[in-house]
């Protein structure tokens, strides 16, 4: 079936007018050429789409579907032009932007939201990557701004602080570890687990516990830290989450939290950027909301490298 926006073009004319003869004006074309396209189309899609009478043209039942797409496919081609224009005349703008597990689950949902509301014509391309795989990306110029933790050297990228994000370990109210206020990762690794489906987060624990010959056992991999919670609290197991989901949830479910005291356990989340001078304005007002957002951590560094 080989329909072009123009056959659509006119095939909607012809509908809305009811006469191939005034749909074919609406559409610009002679009565001749519109009636070759559409007896193709009819040809090429294997069903009649129009009754033509002496009183005009009605559309048949599959003529009427192909009027709601074609109107659904024209909107959006509509929509994409005019995208298209703003960007051309430099009026619209996309920032890419490539944030860990914690930062795109606890901190940018709060941050975004207003800037993406006082800037109506930026939109920001968000992925969720490891903070390693995100300083090669924007070391290479593939994204604009990046949100790492302090887990991974920087590479030389500019730097400004934008939160401290602690993990904790999630466990029943009635567990032996809810009445402690710190414990190691070594000592919970034999425990069963309740973990992320998939993220930089659930990368960084695995491979932590890897690094200490242990291997995490799961019983079962969610989407979310509120669905770990929830099961944690019904006593599937145990889990880590930062900080924020803990507390946040610990409120609503029968859990406890626990502060996981690895030094790796607590990370600086920082901003990084190739150079403030090459960002787009929109690029580097965003970073500006973001890092007058911080709560706590370093001091602001340039070219700053963690140890």
């Amino acid at each position: 079936m080989r329909f072009d926006i123009a056959d659509l073009r006119l095939f909607l004319a012809v509908v809305e007018a009811g006469s191939i003869t005034h749909g074919a004006s609406d559409a610009n074309l002679s009565l001749a050429a519109a009636s070759e396209r559409l007896r193709d189309m009819e040809t090429h899609g294997g069903v009649q789409l129009l009754v033509r009478g002496p009183r005009g043209t009605v559309p048949t039942e599959a003529g009427e579907a192909l009027a709601h797409h074609a109107r659904l496919i024209l909107r959006q081609v509509a929509d994409l032009q005019d995208e298209l224009s703003e960007r051309a005349q430099g009026i619209r703008a996309t920032i890419r932007l490539l944030a860990n597990t914690a930062a795109m689950t606890e901190f940018l949902p709060a941050r975004l939201g207003s800037w993406l509301a006082g800037h109506p014509h930026t939109d920001i391309d968000l992925k969720e990557r490891q903070s390693s795989d995100i300083v090669k990306a924007v070391s290479a110029g593939l994204a604009e701004l990046g949100i790492i933790s302090s887990a991974v050297d920087p590479a030389g990228l500019h730097l400004r602080n934008f939160a401290i994000d602690r993990l904790f370990v999630v466990v029943p109210r009635d567990h032996a570890l809810a009445g402690a206020r710190r414990i190691p990762l070594a000592d919970i690794a034999g425990e069963r687990f309740i973990g992320l489906g998939r993220g930089a987060l659930q990368d960084h624990l695995d491979d932590h516990a890897a690094r200490m010959g242990r291997r995490l056992t799961y019983r079962a991999r969610l989407r979310t830290f509120e669905g770990i919670c929830n099961m944690v609290g019904q006593g599937a197991g145990i889990g880590i989450v930062p900080e924020r989901a803990a507390r946040r949830w610990r409120r609503s479910m029968p859990i406890a939290a626990v502060r996981l005291a690895d030094a790796w356990a607590t990370r600086h989340l920082s901003i990084c950027y190739l150079c403030e001078d090459d960002l787009s304005d929109s690029a580097r007002d965003l970073l500006l909301h973001l890092a007058g957002g911080q709560h706590g951590g370093r001091p602001p560094a340039s070219r700053a490298r963690f140890t």
